[in-house]
């Protein structure tokens, strides 16, 4: 489809005028596509040619509009780090519409009512990490937000030591509302009409199932609650830490959202820390099921007035069980074993291995994927060769033998199962720096290269072997910031 055959869908304005600002993005100077997606383009219908065009560049920089195209940004609430703040808001994305239930939003395209002391830009190195990491997650099966294209501009912006300039990433959900949407009514407009409105309207978008249902809005709340429990299982499964896991941040939608200072686990620290401002680790890898189940918590206290409160507090408690439950799902896979048959009996094993990746200081991901190939317990090197300290890994292959006699579990049948849940290649921060890096003097050609390895992480990449070893040490486990 061409791009000026594209109509969206305005569905929020019917949603009271408190809820958003009507307004038109700002357009960058000089604006070029660094990329586009292909996969995203098929969720949407638009043709890939048309991602080549001028009318595609100015679309992504607000000079152009789609049919029936009305932007506008949103308000919302949400509790930042444990503490509540009333407003919030984009404050700077600028939402476009809907097209096949995907909800357009152009990331960095200037202030809104709600950009507080902000610029309303987000700089390019941002904006290629959030473009990359949304299809790496997508690839591996963890809900996420997606991304279609990302521009670049002569427009420049101070953060922290330097000007940078400033990009525009144009990403795509199942719904942008939020946690802290519920939070903004709740907690400052004391409106139970407006609460019913937009849980009617969170129904309509991602459980129409329940849209006829007797206690629909209880029933919405234990779908997320359902939802998130396997997200975050997904998430602590491949070593993912989000770094800033605030109420705002955290779809209605159970998928992931808002991609700052985020990473994939290096070497194994279950109380690593990927954001630089959360000093006391609140949003910690070892902490983010237990934020998860508070950030519910606050959403159930923001029902109260259209649900019974004790009910959704009684459901909670299923929270935890129900994402230990496929945690240790995913782990059985990605040590080969069936899952099925396993269940609990490989908790102690799992919880032996943690402790080994992190005594011996080796690198997540690497590790199961090496494991995928292992095809003798008498040869460890391929393995034990990375890790800085090898005697607490020989002592868990020990146990894990033993499992594997006990399930009468052989190589092959292993291999069969971890191939298809152990990539070859994780997408980590140094990677993402070196294609800034060339980003900034013009070279865009290791972005897309990553698009690719991002998209297709159990593929070979022969060209980038260099990716699927250990992270340098001296890049392991860095902290980012909010602009990172």
């Amino acid at each position: 489809m061409k791009l000026n055959d594209l109509k969206v869908n305005m569905d929020y304005f019917h949603m009271d005028t408190k809820l958003y600002q009507k307004l038109n993005p700002r357009p960058l100077k000089n604006p070029k596509l660094v990329s586009f997606n292909k996969t995203a383009c098929d969720l949407i219908n638009l043709d890939y040619s048309e991602c080549e065009s001028k009318e595609f560049l100015e679309f992504i920089n607000g000079e152009k509009s789609l049919v029936n195209q009305e932007s506008y940004s949103m308000v919302y609430a949400g509790h930042q780090f444990g503490y509540f703040v009333p407003q919030l808001g984009d404050g700077r994305a600028i939402n476009l519409g809907a097209i096949n239930s995907w909800h357009l939003q152009t990331k960095g395209s200037g202030r809104t009512k709600y950009s507080r002391q902000g610029d309303g830009r987000a700089v390019l190195r941002s904006s290629i990490r959030e473009y990359i990491m949304s299809e790496a997650m997508h690839s591996l099966d963890i809900p996420t937000t997606r991304a279609l294209a990302i521009i670049d501009s002569d427009t420049f912006a101070n953060r922290e030591w330097e000007k940078e300039s400033c990009s525009v990433v144009l990403r795509m959900s199942p719904s942008w509302i939020r946690i802290g949407t519920f939070e903004f009514f709740a907690k400052t407009q004391n409106s139970i009409e407006n609460l019913i409105k937009l849980s009617d309207y969170v129904i309509e978008q991602n459980y129409p199932h329940l849209k006829n249902e007797d206690k629909k809005y209880e029933k919405m709340f234990y779908s997320l609650v359902d939802k998130t429990a396997l997200l975050l299982a997904k998430w602590q499964a491949y070593g993912f830490m989000h770094g800033v896991m605030n109420t705002d941040n955290f779809s209605m939608a159970g998928v992931t959202i808002d991609y700052g200072p985020y990473a994939f686990m290096d070497y194994f620290d279950k109380n690593c820390i990927c954001n630089h401002t959360d000093a006391e680790g609140r949003y910690s890898y070892n902490n983010q099921p237990y934020v998860a189940r508070w950030n519910l918590l606050v959403l159930a206290n923001a029902l109260k007035e259209i649900c019974d409160e004790n009910k959704l507090i009684e459901y909670m408690q299923i929270f935890l069980p129900q994402h230990e439950n496929v945690y240790l799902e995913l782990m059985n896979k990605r040590l080969g074993l069936n899952a099925v048959k396993s269940g609990n009996n490989n908790l102690d094993l799992i919880l032996e291995l943690l402790g080994a990746l992190e005594s011996s200081k080796i690198d997540y991901n690497v590790f199961f994927y090496r494991l995928s190939s292992l095809k003798s317990f008498n040869d460890l090197s391929s393995i034990l060769d990375i890790s800085v300290f090898q005697e607490p890994l020989k002592n868990w292959f020990v146990s894990y033998e033993k499992v594997c006699e006990n399930e009468k579990s052989t190589f092959e049948l292993r291999i069969k199962i971890m191939k298809k849940i152990n990539p070859k290649y994780i997408i980590k921060n140094y990677m993402l720096q070196e294609a800034i890096e060339l980003a900034h003097e013009g070279d865009y050609s290791l972005v897309n290269d990553l698009l690719e390895i991002a998209q297709n992480p159990f593929d070979e990449h022969k060209k980038y072997e260099k990716y699927s070893k250990p992270t340098p040490m001296e890049f392991a486990n860095i902290k980012l910031t909010c602009s990172s």
